[in-house]
């Protein structure tokens, strides 16, 4: 996971601009959206916020770090994460899924002043909405990332793993044999079974 997965969900977290005490919505619990929930509470965020349509990753999610999970198929997440800020605002958001819908609610969610870190691989054109950009008023920085790689970055990921404080074997969702690469990367491709990550056993 260290040079992929966790490297750049880390990264999104890294880049988030978090400091003790702040409040962090992360939109999308995939691998790299659960690495970034898990990097978010790692660098001190006090009220890390999961988002997802699926109840076993938002699960996931809180074992890796949230300490709330916001299912967007039965909320308003904007208005949730506003009620649970008082109206202030997240001080970030990690968008790890590379939709509009999500890029922009998690615009909509930051403070004035806020960070949006950006993990997604977009295959269209992005609006911003003007209101919530505050007509390029709002102080908001917007990073993205993908991937940082090294000797040095691995190291640092190795070590968060040894510490313990750490366990990414909850993604390891299915293993196959080597000789059922294909239906694995069927599973994957269909996303069936609750899959996340699959493990292949030579």
């Amino acid at each position: 996971m260290c040079p992929d997965i966790m490297s750049t969900g880390f990264k999104g977290a890294e880049n988030a601009n978090i400091r003790l005490g702040d409040t962090v919505v992360v939109f999308a619990q995939g691998p790299i959206g659960l690495c970034a929930t898990a990097g978010a509470r790692l660098l001190g965020a006090t009220t890390v916020i999961a988002v997802d349509g699926n109840h076993h990753r938002l699960g996931i999610s809180r074992m890796l770090g949230a300490d709330i999970t916001l299912n967007f198929k039965q909320c308003d997440v904007v208005e949730e994460v506003m009620k649970l800020t008082g109206g202030r605002g997240a001080d970030s958001a990690i968008e790890a899924l590379g939709l509009q819908s999500t890029f922009e609610s998690a615009l909509r969610v930051i403070k004035p002043g806020g960070t949006l870190s950006s993990l997604g691989v977009y295959s269209t054109d992005l609006t911003i909405p003007l209101a919530a950009f505050a007509a390029g008023l709002g102080d908001h920085r917007i990073i993205t990332a993908l991937c940082p790689g090294g000797k040095e970055r691995v190291r640092r990921l190795m070590n968060v793993l040894a510490s313990q404080r750490l366990d990414l074997g909850v993604l390891v969702s299915h293993e196959y044999k080597l000789e059922d690469i294909a239906a694995a990367y069927d599973l994957f491709a269909n996303q069936r079974d609750g899959v996340l990550k699959v493990a292949l056993k030579p």
